[in-house]
């Protein structure tokens, strides 16, 4: 190994190669420290130029790629599995915007930027970058692609592969693929930007890519209103939808148990209702006109709301700060639940209209194989993406309700599936779904997935072990 060491920094100089323990340490265990890898090194290159030296040294020699971005990942894709021999490449020194064009409404940055860079790079010409996740200050666009990230507003703008116009990527045998363009049309073949989106690392490295930008919203109305039930929820979905149209852009929802775990772990936290409700939900309207008559609008949703007592309770934000506290609440969720303790996490996705049978059916089935356990639903309503998290309530048998995770899976997953939902809806497979897709996936999908990995990476050196 000494000579891919030794090859690696002539590359990227001595500086970024990592190779201590203490060095390698951060880069190795996943976000929820679920997932502890080891490998043999750290790269840091900082072209894309370095990027394709590092890949045909790592290929020459037989080491397998480890691709990382902003290491946040939920599923164990971006760690090494721990034989000692990957090369974790680590896109955080290219993180440059290279180029705005607000006319064409696109942005074209390196993949280690992070996306509140992108985010504010977007706003300082007036414009929106779109994707918003609770990890934005470290997450790097790299790894938004690689994943195809979602977040919280999918309703109105789609997933990370609908943001994204073209990429630039370094392939399993070191040759760059530069496909940067700002087409909105572009109908000469296959678009091959869509394989590496959601691909995890494994066709490739994306170093940089064109992202769509939208006109900046300059008025937004946020509620937080409290819901009898997950389906009067999706009621006053469809009502919000159909009153305020494309000015929807997020409708959130979350359980009394998530809502309880953000109040019990995170300082700032507090109801901004005096009652307590079986479910919440958090909505937001915006628009690019700055008179827009939005907090009226959504008053008189959630009037007529109140009248078919679809809603319980409400509050209106009634200024930017506490527009920000509201979205708090929702985005804490995920640390919440990290502080309180190890929970078993389904990412699911489900058509919107059978989120209410989904819950209903998948609590029976496992109260009824685990007996009393905690339930912790949040998500996406709008689109149909929920967290849905498991855990007991004693902390002292959680341990052992966490080593039946098959079991739990299988319940759960099953009943998805039975509802024409998905396993994962934004984090991906890595390494926690690996082997679950099988179930859920036909031979016929998994055949054209693997086919396509022999063809791009014959020696299977990219992110190996993960979601194949």
């Amino acid at each position: 190994m000494d000579a891919v060491l030794e090859r690696l920094r002539a590359i990227v100089g001595d500086a970024h190669v990592l190779v201590s323990v203490e060095d390698r340490a951060s880069y190795q265990r996943d976000w929820r420290g679920r997932y502890q890898g080891d490998a043999l090194c750290v790269v840091r290159p900082g072209s894309v130029e370095e990027v394709s030296a590092v890949v045909c040294a790592c290929a020459e020699h037989g080491c397998p790629i480890v691709p990382q971005g902003g290491n946040t990942s939920h599923v164990g894709g971006s760690v090494p599995l721990g034989t000692g021999r990957e090369v974790i490449v680590s896109t955080s020194r290219m993180n440059r915007i290279l180029a705005v064009d607000a006319p064409n409404n696109t942005i074209t940055v390196q993949a280690g930027c992070t996306l509140a860079a992108v985010q504010e790079a977007a706003q300082a010409v007036e414009r929106l970058f779109p994707l918003s996740l609770a990890s934005e200050g470290s997450c790097q666009i790299g790894g938004n692609l690689a994943s195809n990230a979602g977040g919280v507003h999918v309703l109105r703008y789609g997933n990370m592969r609908d943001l994204v116009l073209g990429i630039e990527a370094v392939l399993p045998d070191g040759r760059i693929w530069n496909g940067l363009r700002g087409l909105r049309k572009d109908n000469t073949g296959y678009d091959l930007k869509h394989l590496f989106v959601g691909s995890e690392g494994t066709l490739g490295i994306i170093t940089a890519a064109v992202l769509k930008l939208f006109p900046q919203p300059r008025s937004r109305a946020v509620a937080w209103v409290a819901v009898p039930d997950a389906q009067t929820a999706l009621d006053l979905l469809g009502l919000v939808a159909s009153r305020a149209a494309e000015h929807l852009s997020a409708f959130e929802i979350i359980d009394a148990s998530a809502f309880e775990l953000i109040l019990k772990h995170i300082p700032q936290a507090k109801s901004p209702l005096s009652s307590v409700s079986p479910w919440y939900a958090l909505i937001e309207l915006a628009d690019s006109n700055a008179t827009s008559t939005l907090q009226v609008l959504l008053e008189d949703i959630l009037a007529t709301a109140l009248e078919k007592a679809w809603v319980t309770d409400a509050v209106l934000a009634a200024s930017q700060a506490q527009i920000e506290a509201l979205w708090a609440l929702r985005e804490s969720a995920a640390d919440a639940q990290k502080i309180e303790g190890i929970s078993i996490k389904h990412d699911i996705s489900l058509p919107v209209s059978r989120i209410p049978e989904f819950l209903q059916a998948a609590e029976q089935a496992l109260t009824e194989h685990f007996g009393k356990i905690r339930i912790v639903a949040f998500g996406h309503a709008g689109d149909g993406n929920l967290h849905y998290n498991l855990s007991r309530y004693e902390a002292e048998r959680n341990a052992e309700f966490i080593a039946r995770t098959p079991e739990a899976n299988r319940i759960v997953y099953d009943i998805v599936a039975s509802f024409g939902g998905s396993i994962s809806a934004e984090h991906g497979l890595g390494q926690l779904k690996r082997e679950e897709i099988c179930r859920y996936k036909s031979e016929v999908e998994l055949d054209i997935m693997r086919s396509i990995k022999r063809v791009l990476d014959p020696a299977g050196i990219m992110n190996p072990g993960k979601l194949l």
